[in-house]
């Protein structure tokens, strides 16, 4: 194959709406050889533990007959297949009840997290046009068709778990990942592809055996929930994170030994100092590491193999994007060496192709396209967008499609991909995916002349935005950037310049931009005042300058606002703890942000301790 197939005359569009008996060659592939996710479910034996949510449990009987409930209170409201249900509920056994009842319905859900920005959630249920809204009545009021709340839907018995029969290529949900055209975008997923997903993880042993205990780790709002809901079809318990735990790593591996976690989703930056605290002997061994969401460095490779071989953990490093049902490839960590994705799942068919759509071979880099029945439908309301990303399979049957994932990888011998990073601006930052136009369109409404945004490194080696611009004032770009968009799409630093370097065609040049932050005060500086007093202000300001790079730190400066983050966050609270004995949890860093207000807490936690 050697011409070049423009994309605009080969892409085929999706049907924007699916019967139960579609025809088209995308819903009947969508469900090749796997039992629908509720079909599963129904037959799962009552008395088993479902759903563990702080100090609530539900068995699987409990659950079938709130999902029912909630179904019919659904059903109501007007909502079936083809419809869109926006679940606006924090991670919790109501959320479970809300995804597991909506699918009961033939319905789909989009997932909208309370803590996005409110500017962000409305936005999103602007363009998902969600016939219904489903809060917990608590938060700021919401627009919407018809705004609930799951206590509302369950109010009324639902009868029998009986879900509404819908074919494989019927909407399952859609989720909303960042845009390069400066809104994010809705990836629509079919039940076949979803339940597709779980069998293969199934074969592939990243979900295997009785009674696992999975703990939902990830955001609503993040792709990566999916491949942890689903496991409720096979019978598995899930147990949910709060939030004060995920971000805690002490909290986390406590919470892991404590609840007998099997199974557990996480990102490279969040496993990392977790594997200090997995000791052998707590809670069953080996625990299940589904890592994923960013690239594996070299040096925690090497230590996830150890944990391995210790017969602390097994773990598989998952790759996949939102628009090919979460994940698409499967890499076990059992030796240590060059960081691999694995092999593609067989859900999927890998085509790793160069500029000119020709295949490559062992030791050669091209681009990753994807095909086959757990590709996504396309965008919501986005014909435009999908003809530009799914494109014509030259390789497959007629009137296949393969996904352009933009990710340039490398063949090896054995058919494992090595992958070598993005092609266009997009970037991935603690397991989120980052379109940085999104957020240059954001800083140039709030008054920036030019902006460009760049993933370098804070001055501690810390992954982080790093936001350059001309014109704006910083603080207010900051504020802006946080009232629209989610926090993991702030940017750490705002650097001020007073031009743009450009190639010899005029475009910015990024690769000029420095990649690296070595004063963490990116902000406007505020002016100095006083320095630290007192042994508790001095001995913070010393780890906060060495967290963060700054060269020096007064008492009345906040962390956050020097360029802190949350993975900074767990490291300020390892080195407190080594140098001041004092077992600090990450949350006071939240809730005590400026140095004076940290260090008084501390010095009440001391003489607690001293007491």
């Amino acid at each position: 194959m050697t011409a070049v197939l423009p994309e605009r005359a080969t892409a085929q569009a999706v049907p924007a709406a699916h019967a139960t008996d579609c025809p088209c060659d995308t819903c009947a592939a969508a469900g090749t050889g796997a039992a629908d996710l509720m079909t599963r479910l129904a037959a799962v034996p009552g008395d088993r533990t479902a759903v563990v949510a702080g100090g609530r449990e539900m068995t699987f009987d409990q659950l079938r007959r709130q999902a029912a409930s909630f179904a019919a209170g659904v059903a109501r409201a007007g909502a079936g297949p083809e419809s869109v249900v926006a679940l606006c509920l924090p991670r919790g056994a109501d959320l479970v009840t809300a995804i597991i009842g909506t699918l009961t319905a033939g319905a789909a859900y989009v997932p909208v997290d309370p803590a996005l920005p409110e500017e962000r959630r409305r936005l999103l249920l602007d363009d998902s046009g969600a016939d219904l809204v489903v809060t917990d009545g608590t938060g700021p009021a919401l627009p919407g068709p018809r705004v609930v709340t799951v206590g509302e839907l369950t109010a009324l018995p639902g009868g029998a778990f009986t879900p509404v029969p819908v074919g494989p290529g019927a909407l399952a949900y859609v989720i909303y990942t960042s845009g390069s055209t400066g809104r994010p975008k809705g990836v629509e997923i079919a039940r076949g592809s979803a339940s597709l997903l779980l069998r293969e993880l199934e074969d592939e042993g990243a979900a295997s055996g009785e009674t696992r205990r999975v703990g939902w780790n990830a955001s609503p709002s993040f792709d990566a929930s999916v491949q942890q809901w689903v496991r409720l079809s096979r019978g598995d318990t899930l147990v949910m994170t709060d939030e004060e735990t995920r971000r805690d790593p002490a909290l986390l591996a406590a919470f892991i030994d404590a609840q007998g976690l099997t199974d557990l989703d996480i990102t490279p930056s969040h496993a990392e100092p977790l594997l200090d605290l997995l000791t052998p002997d707590g809670g069953p061994r080996p625990l299940t590491l589904l890592v994923g969401g960013e690239a594996i460095g070299p040096a925690l490779w090497d230590r996830l193999a150890e944990a391995h071989r210790a017969g602390v953990l097994r773990a598989v490093n998952v790759y996949g994007p939102t628009e090919c049902t979460v994940d698409a490839t499967a890499g076990w960590i059992e030796e240590p060496g060059e960081p691999h994705i694995g092999t593609v799942l067989p859900g999927l068919r890998m085509r790793l192709l160069d500029a000119h759509l020709r295949p490559v071979g062992p030791g050669e880099a091209g681009e990753l396209y994807l095909a086959g029945p757990r590709i996504a439908r396309g965008y919501r309301r986005g014909p435009r967008l999908t003809a530009q990303r799914f494109v014509a399979d030259p390789f497959g049957a007629p009137g296949g499609r393969m996904y352009r994932t933009g990710d340039r990888c490398r063949l090896l011998p054995d058919g494992r991909l090595v992958h070598l990073g993005r092609l266009d601006g997009q970037v991935k930052l603690r397991g989120h995916r980052i379109e940085v136009q999104e957020i240059e369109a954001t800083l140039g409404r709030a008054g920036a002349t030019e902006a460009a945004v760049i993933l370098g490194e804070d001055a501690g080696g810390t992954p982080c935005l790093i936001a350059y611009h001309r014109g704006g004032d910083a603080t207010a770009l900051r504020d802006a950037v946080a009232r629209a968009l989610p926090s993991y799409m702030t940017p750490s630093a705002f650097v001020a310049v007073d031009r743009f370097a450009t190639t010899p065609s005029g475009k910015l040049d990024r690769s000029a931009l420095p990649a690296r932050i070595e004063a963490a005060s990116p902000v406007e500086a505020p002016e100095q005042g006083a320095g630290p007093s007192g042994r508790a202000e001095e001995l913070i300001a010393r780890v906060w300058a060495q967290v963060l790079g700054a060269a020096s730190i007064g008492p009345d400066d906040n962390f956050f606002k020097l360029g802190g983050h949350s993975l900074l966050a767990i490291k300020l609270v390892s080195r407190v703890r080594a140098e001041l004995s004092v077992a600090l949890p990450v949350k006071a860093v939240y809730a005590h942000p400026r140095l004076r207000d940290l260090a008084a807490h501390i010095e009440e936690l001391t003489a607690a301790t001293d007491g």
